[in-house]
């Protein structure tokens, strides 16, 4: 049986998900252990720019999210990088150089081209197109062994995107086959209402619609005590990450560049303070640059410059988030 969930935000619909989900009796046997599932889940959220979950409990890393949307718009898959902002990260996708799945390669060159540039192209040309498909899923390397067994501790759990232009406004679809409302969901909201944004910013269009379909929404037996539901003040995005399209490439792999610099072991208080500080003319884009330098400097026991960057940041849901992440 099919199920339906909207709202106005991700926290909206992620509650009323988690609500529906722990009805459930029944369990089903998954990958790693038993889960509770609601097959054919189908989710809509009317502004996608609300794509924070921050009700949730255990709060989610602020700085880890906004430093995933980084690394998939550069396009990689080195787990190096990804992994100083998330260290277990690794438990999930597998211990190598590269995650297997990673959506910014599957997204940006693993098919042999650029498929978020030429649905720019495509939708810029023929905005009325029914044929813009972002495909993650690649048949050919992520289909089970003939044994059943998968091929990769990474099989991407998102397939594909749909992408429409109706009324001026970008609409998106997320197809998912695999979906864990603890782990995976909070964050695949802000990795694909993000793109969203992102892509409506470089075609100069509004934000429509964000549609998520789970064909198997699920959550682990043995996390069913630590999954947990925050009744706190309704939280406000106000960034908007729609530039035109060379703004936008620029500044996202700038603060990629300054990632990289991040995780250098033997970077100084003064260094770190400077790479966290973007003073770009977009203070979206500053903003996300100093939550994701906060952490480093919290990591090096820099407990005093970290809180510096964060009452920098002029975004009241990241500091606020933040805040909960480090009273988790």
């Amino acid at each position: 049986m099919a199920e339906f969930i909207d709202g106005k935000t991700a926290n909206d619909v992620w509650k009323k998900a988690v609500d529906m989900l722990l009805a459930q009796e029944a369990t089903v046997s998954g990958r790693t252990g038993d889960v509770l599932e609601l097959l054919h889940t189908f989710v809509s959220i009317e502004n996608p720019r609300q794509k924070w979950v921050y009700d949730r409990i255990p709060p989610i890393s602020i700085s880890f999210a906004l430093a995933e949307v980084v690394w998939i718009m550069n396009g990689e898959e080195r787990s190096e990088v990804i992994n100083y902002w998330n260290p277990r990260l690794s438990d999930f996708a597998g211990n190598g150089d590269i995650y297997y799945g990673a959506y910014g390669k599957r997204i940006r060159s693993h098919f042999g081209f650029d498929q978020l540039e030429r649905s720019y192209y495509a939708l810029q040309n023929v905005p009325e197109s029914r044929q813009v498909v972002i495909q993650i899923y690649d048949v050919g390397k992520d289909f089970p062994i003939d044994n059943g067994q998968p091929r990769s501790e990474d099989i991407p759990c998102n397939i594909c995107s749909l992408l429409k232009v109706r009324d001026g406004k970008l609409e998106w679809s997320q197809i998912m086959r695999s979906n864990d409302i603890l782990l995976g969901m909070p964050y695949n909201f802000v990795q694909f209402t993000s793109l969203q944004e992102i892509l409506a910013g470089w075609l100069g269009l509004e934000v429509g619609s964000y549609n998520h379909y789970s064909d198997s929404l699920h959550l682990y037996c043995r996390d069913f005590n630590k999954i947990g539901i925050g009744q706190e003040q309704e939280l406000e995005n106000t960034d908007s990450l729609s530039l035109g399209r060379n703004e936008s490439e620029k500044i996202v792999k700038e603060i990629y560049d300054r990632m990289i610099a991040l995780t250098n072991i033997n970077i100084s208080e003064k260094e770190l303070l400077s790479l966290g500080q973007l003073k770009s003319e977009y203070i979206a884009y500053n903003n996300i640059m100093l939550m994701i330098a906060a952490y480093v400097a919290k990591k090096m026991h820099y407990n005093y410059l970290a809180e510096e960057m964060v009452c920098k940041c002029e975004n009241e849901v990241y500091t606020k988030m933040w805040n909960r992440w480090m009273n988790k």
